[in-house]
């Protein structure tokens, strides 16, 4: 057979390291240098500057470094061997574009850019870059390859323009991040053009964590046909040689590796735990930090924090601190300490007694004629981040803070308090999920976890009432309504962009659905001040969720 009857496409679902394109180039020649014979490795979108860039994109000296470095790559071909299909942002006539490159035989054989930009959630690339045209067929080795990049997949406009100028393989780089639910959407929308276009379809997304948002892997190919004959695993990198053959029907893919893929409940709950593993452990180490220090009060959110920290990080790199109070309970005293032991990692122990006195004292002629009230439940929590962050400065690592989403959506935290810190891995967790994920990691541990098998905190901490215990007897429950309802109606409110009307027809009582919408109105302002934290859902807060702080809208009054 010739070689137009036969390709091998390596696919590189690898990591980035967003705006060091030398570093990324020499990851990429590394693995060119390591594939051994084949004649095309595709790498995935904007694998050379990394992915979202965001501004970064619009400095001058970041594209001329990002067009040397391709001319390096492009250099590196002229050996003969194996082409290579790279992501980079390309300058020309003053506009930037989302670009992929074609690199082969020595020189950039063909660039084509990104056509629809999306500009939606996490995305602002309308933003930094122009959309190209509809772009044409590459023409490589007398194989027309159609190049839809990411977002251009989406649609069918795009791919039919392809099939319709001559293209007989669709091949697919993605930056596309991890959403819960997402891996069968991404599925349907590729089968959904192999079929409409009859073209073979090779989709390669990247792996790894960017800020506040993982990108999970879980690349796959998918025949004329419709069926999947390779498929990558999700969370982690890997690079794998697709083999590929020519018949009087057009292209198909020879049967390879088969991943399993979580699904179901079970798959969902993994899937929301190494995305927190992924997203923490990655922007602890990009960041260059020691490690991460946590305030461990032995409730159940500090707990899955911990949990989560040492099986991405390791336990000699998390460092646990009870910070007790008059109301803190033996009990919680008691179920921190065990979490500790079962995570192996260190725990130490600053009572802030004295400090709370110190504050009391130093406030007494002002407050004389207060009753004591929230002030003094906040005073607490602050003195803790004053702690945390002591500690911090002292010894380098990073603060983790422990809010879930519930707390965050109503303002259920304390800002220069338990909100003080560098990241949090709970940020987009409703607390009815915290439960639910924790009792998963009680009885499963991920692949590449670094943490123990078996429990990783005692089943008390996930069955007993939650409490900030700062104040006697306090329970959240004073405070919220049960956390299966509010997070209903939070989801609603959040992910559904629903109305209060509309959650009274759901039958929620009214009252209860208006005091909730204006609660998340008025903690904007505390949001906006709150650490980043992985992207779990779909209107994460942050990225995906952008609302002024001062406004008096509220569907409860239109």
């Amino acid at each position: 057979m010739s070689m137009t009857d036969q390709l091998t496409i390596l696919l590189a679902q690898i990591p980035q390291t967003v705006g060091h394109c030398r570093r990324n180039a020499d990851a990429m020649l590394k693995i060119r240098q390591e594939a051994g014979k084949v004649d095309l490795i595709l790498f995935p979108e904007l694998q050379l500057i990394g992915y979202p860039p965001e501004d970064l994109v619009l400095k001058p000296s970041l594209l001329q470094n990002a067009k040397e470095e391709l001319e390096r790559l492009a250099l590196a071909t002229s050996d003969g061997g194996a082409a290579m299909l790279v992501g980079t942002a390309w300058q020309e006539k003053g506009r930037i574009f989302n670009a992929v490159a074609l690199l082969d035989q020595g020189k950039i054989a063909a660039i084509r850019y990104k056509h629809d930009l999306p500009n939606y959630g996490t995305f602002d690339e309308k933003r930094i870059f122009s959309a190209g045209p509809l772009p044409e067929p590459v023409l490589f080795r007398d194989v027309s390859f159609g190049i839809p990049v990411c977002e251009d997949i989406w649609t069918e406009k795009l791919c039919a323009h392809l099939k319709e100028r001559g293209a007989e393989i669709l091949l697919v780089p993605n930056g596309s991040p991890f959403e819960s639910g997402k891996y069968p959407v991404r599925r349907k929308v590729v089968a959904d053009r192999v079929k409409e276009t009859g073209l073979p379809c090779l989709y390669l997304n990247r792996v790894g964590g960017q800020d506040e948002v993982v990108f999970d892997g879980g690349s796959f190919v998918v025949n004329r046909d419709g069926a999947m004959p390779v498929s990558l695993p999700q969370w982690q990198a890997d690079c794998y040689v697709t083999h590929w053959q020519k018949t009087e029907e057009g292209w198909s893919c020879d049967k390879g590796l088969q991943s399993k893929i979580s699904e179901g409940e079970d798959g969902r709950l993994s899937d929301i735990y190494q995305a927190m593993m992924m997203g923490l452990g990655d922007y602890v180490r990009q960041n260059g930090f020691s490690g991460v220090l946590l305030g461990l009060s032995g409730g159940i959110d500090s707990a899955l924090s911990a949990a989560v920290a040492v099986d991405a990080l390791g336990a000699d790199k998390v460092w646990c601190v009870m910070l007790p109070s008059r109301y803190t309970s033996q009990e919680s005293l008691d179920d921190a300490r065990a979490c500790a032991e079962m995570l192996g990692c260190r725990l130490d122990s600053v009572p802030i007694n004295p400090a709370v006195e110190a504050i009391d004292g130093m406030l007494a002629p002002l407050f004389s004629e207060k009753k004591p009230d929230i002030t003094e439940e906040n005073i607490q929590s602050r003195l803790r981040g004053v702690v945390l962050m002591a500690i911090s400065n002292k010894f380098s690592p990073m603060v983790l803070t422990t809010g879930n989403k519930s707390e965050m959506a109503v303002g259920y935290a304390t800002l220069y308090g338990d909100m003080n810190g560098g990241y949090s891995v709970l940020k987009d967790l409703y607390k009815s999920d915290v439960f639910k994920v924790s009792r998963w990691r009680n009885s499963h541990k991920p692949a590449h976890a670094l943490g123990p098998d078996g429990n990783v905190m005692p089943d008390r901490v996930i069955t007993k009432p939650p409490s900030a215990e700062l104040r006697e007897d306090q329970k959240d429950s004073d405070s919220l309504p049960p956390y299966d309802i509010l997070d209903a109606v939070l989801h609603g409110l959040i992910e559904e962009d629903l109305s209060c009307s509309d959650l009274v027809k759901r039958g929620y009582d009214p009252d209860l659905v208006t005091r909730i919408e204006n609660l998340l109105h008025r903690a904007e302002y505390k949001r906006r001040q709150a650490p980043p934290g992985v992207k779990l859902g779909s209107r994460n807060f942050g990225r995906d969720r952008r609302y002024p702080l001062s406004h008096q809208f509220r569907s409860s009054h239109s």
